[in-house]
């Protein structure tokens, strides 16, 4: 199978590629990046106004199966990542059974194989059943081929078994992924802890839930050694941390999902249940913090915690709907929106940030177009202006805030392994 992209913005930030250029495919690999290729083949993409990027990598997915195939499958999870523009995404543990074990880590390689579009790997479990109690036989399950563990949905609370569960990591060489709550302060918070929250007689859910935790983990990182992400960064002084860590050189890393670089806590004034979510919407002054974090390269990748509910599960009061959104679907446009747009970031910063930082945190192969890499290219329209319709959701769920939302950017074309696996041209 041959493919050319002729005419487009190669964006490249891993070779430091960002003009105009065309791309052959051939069985599967790169194998020419030219100002002009000629080539008999057996498809042509003409890419001219559009950019051509290394396929996007989401380092934080929650892909449910097994366990609650009523939100989201492997297959239906990989689909939405394609239409997103993601041909690398990361599941998280928290299914049930939990991916605690290389037996499921197994299941989720072998569904993958046979049902996913787009590549699959599974993050496992730091502790048996996300209880926070004994650590997994994480040696075991990286032979299984995990790229990393947590127990995000939760939080390991026992420090002691946290740093024992870093040591281990570290040994491994697998990189630890922190969802930071306290949940000591938690309590029983459904929102941002402040005036809106009292204004609608809410539970909130302080800084210091997040802030504490983020502290927590770096300084246990800095004994250990370990490689440690912080997922979903949302506060002021959570972006803060990780620049401290990073200005000592310790090795922290940070993302961030595009639902806390584009709203705040005034959503919740709806009382719209898919303004529910955790870490929470955050005020202003936590939405400035993290814009400033991406640019100055604090935060280093964006990612969705993409988190898929029924209808059903959100259609309660706010204190008792789940928390979490899909963002599968909604992140190239919102970040190009949010951040592209207003000069936040360049183009090249923020396919960096969705491409080879990601790879270079889980340690994969991926990320960029270089000769003889396999062809995993993601293909966008940064111009098309559109409003978000939940409706055309390939997830199966559509728990998401920005029904209606005017964007502009859009995925036109999927490419993993030289196959086009979604091709959004002129399709709404």
């Amino acid at each position: 199978m041959k493919l050319l992209i002729k005419g487009g913005r190669v964006i490249d930030p891993a070779s430091g590629i960002d003009g105009i250029k065309d791309i052959l495919v051939i069985n599967g690999k790169i194998t020419a990046v030219e100002d002009s290729i000629e080539e008999i083949v057996d498809k042509v993409i003409y890419a001219s106004g559009l950019w051509v990027t290394p396929g996007l990598i989401d380092l934080h997915v929650h892909l449910r199966e097994p366990g609650f195939e009523h939100k989201e499958t492997i297959e239906s999870g990989s689909l939405s990542a394609a239409r997103g523009g993601f041909t690398t995404i990361c599941c998280m543990p928290n299914t049930s059974p939990s991916i605690d074990s290389k037996k499921i880590v197994d299941y989720i390689k072998r569904k993958s194989d046979t049902e996913a579009v787009v590549h699959v790997l599974p993050i496992g479990s730091i502790t048996r059943k996300l209880k926070g109690e004994k650590l997994t036989d994480m040696e075991e399950m990286k032979k299984g081929g995990i790229c990393g563990v947590s127990d995000d949905g939760k939080t390991v609370q026992n420090a002691a078994l946290m740093k024992e569960a870093m040591k281990r990591a570290y040994a491994l060489g697998l990189t630890v992924f922190s969802h930071c709550e306290d949940e000591d302060l938690l309590q029983g918070g459904v929102m941002n802890e402040g005036r809106i929250s009292k204004e609608l007689g809410l539970p909130g859910i302080s800084t210091d839930t997040e802030d504490v935790m983020i502290a927590r983990d770096i300084i246990l990182a800095r004994s250990t050694a370990a490689k440690l992400h912080i997922c979903h960064v949302s506060t002021e002084l959570g972006v803060q941390l990780v620049k401290e860590a990073k200005d000592r050189g310790e090795q922290v890393t940070a993302e961030v999902c595009p639902h806390h670089f584009t709203l705040t806590e005034e959503q919740v004034l709806t009382k719209d249940t898919n303004t529910k979510m955790n870490p929470p919407l955050r005020c202003n002054k936590d939405v400035e913090a993290i814009k400033i974090g991406l640019k100055k390269g604090v935060i280093e990748v964006i990612a969705t915690d993409h988190a898929p509910h029924h209808r059903d599960e959100k259609n309660t009061s706010y204190e008792k709907a789940p928390f979490g959104i899909v963002g599968l679907e909604t992140a190239v446009p919102l970040t190009i929106t949010e951040l592209v747009e207003p000069g936040v970031l360049t183009a090249s910063e923020m396919i960096e940030k969705m491409t080879i930082n990601p790879a270079k945190i889980i340690g994969i192969d991926k990320g960029t177009l270089r000769l003889g890499k396999a062809a995993d290219i993601t293909i966008i329209n940064p111009n098309e202006t559109y409003e978000i319709d939940i409706n055309n959701f390939v997830s199966k769920s559509n728990n998401s805030p920005f029904h209606g939302k005017q964007v502009k950017g859009k995925v036109y074309y999927t490419i993993v392994d030289g196959k086009i696996v979604f091709e959004g041209k002129g399709k709404k």
